[in-house]
This record gives structure tokens, C-alpha cells and sequence, in this order.
């Protein structure tokens, strides 16, 4: 996002404010290789999660507790325990992404301000939403390129109904081809 001041950034200032928990009930999907450098980045900075690391039985996601908040999400400091290499739908946020099977489109989606304040703000504010959506995109395209295509075709069961679509793209052959759409 635009306006770096000193480590806090234009998303800092409203995220921060919000009370609402985004890290509940989100089970942002994993790849294979997001699995391994979240755990051996929790490893080295000495964060111990008790229970398992990842759930999912179509799909992987961080495992929740008994509240479906993620376990990677602090409570005390609302903060990620591990932020620097979160899930890549973590980063892109308040963007989402579905594949149109018909058209061959990855479509992005911006949540609604209702369940996200930071949504609302880029709504607001056109440069910073196309600024951020740029980044999300290179986000989730390699994430989409990395799941397995059982993985994606659970993950593209799942409403969204909040939400407004922003942009599209061309789906990557790669991934048409393991979807069965070539």
C-alpha cells in the first residue's frame, strides 16, 4: 500500500482500528511449500503453536481454535505471529479471488466494507485499490498456480456472497490444464 512511514503503512492505520477479527473463519489455503515456510518460520523464531499447524481435509488452511480463529492470529496484539510470511490471501486482503470455469478468468473480488473496514477505505479511494490489487494479484496467481487441482476445486465451492468484483484475468494454461479445461 501507499505511504510507507516508518514500518506503519496506509492498511496499518485502519487495520488497526478494526474489531473485527479477519482471522476467523477465513482458512486461507496453503500450498505445499506456504506449509513449509510457515512452519520453519515459527521454528525459528522460537513460536510454539500448541496442537497442529494446518488443517483442512479438501483443501490445507492454518488450523483454528475453538473459536475458528486462526492459531497464527495473537490475540493480545491482534497481530500475526507470523506476518512476514503469511498466507499469500492473507497479504492480498481484502481481495479474493474465484476462477470462472466458463470464461478461463481468475476474477478478483474486494470483500464489502460491512465485513471489512480496509475494504471500504480502498473502495473510497480508487488509486489505492488498483495499487492494491496489483499486489494482491501477484499474490494469488502463483498461489493458484501452486495448489493442487483438487485443492482448487474445493476451494472454488466456497461462497462468498460479500463481496464485489474488481478485476480478472487470464486463467495460466498451467492451471486450465489441471482443471481439465484444455
Amino acid at each position: 500500500m501507499p505511504e510507507d512511514r516508518n514500518g506503519k503503512t496506509y492498511s496499518f492505520d485502519v487495520c488497526s482500528e478494526c474489531k473485527l477479527i479477519c482471522c476467523q473463519d477465513a482458512n486461507p489455503p496453503l500450498t505445499v511449500n506456504r506449509r513449509k515456510i510457515l512452519a520453519q518460520y515459527l521454528k525459528d523464531q522460537k513460536i510454539l503453536i500448541v496442537g497442529d499447524l494446518f488443517a483442512g481435509n479438501d483443501y490445507s488452511y492454518p488450523a483454528t481454535d475453538e473459536n475458528a480463529i486462526c492459531k497464527m492470529y495473537d490475540k493480545k496484539t491482534r497481530k500475526c505471529l507470523a506476518h512476514p510470511v503469511k498466507p499469500e490471501t492473507c497479504k492480498a486482503g481484502p481481495i479474493t479471488f474465484d476462477i470462472n470455469l466458463k470464461t478461463g478468468k481468475v476474477e478478483f473480488y474486494l470483500k464489502k466494507a460491512d465485513i471489512c473496514a480496509f475494504a471500504g477505505v480502498l473502495y473510497k479511494n480508487k488509486a489505492s485499490l488498483k495499487q492494491h490489487l496489483e499486489a494482491a494479484k501477484e499474490e494469488i496467481l502463483p498461489l493458484i498456480n501452486g495448489l493442487e487441482a483438487e485443492a482448487l476445486k474445493a476451494i472454488l465451492k466456497i461462497p462468498e456472497p460479500q463481496t464485489l468484483k474488481v478485476d480478472e484475468a487470464d486463467l495460466p494454461k498451467d492451471v486450465m490444464t489441471k482443471l481439465g479445461l484444455l
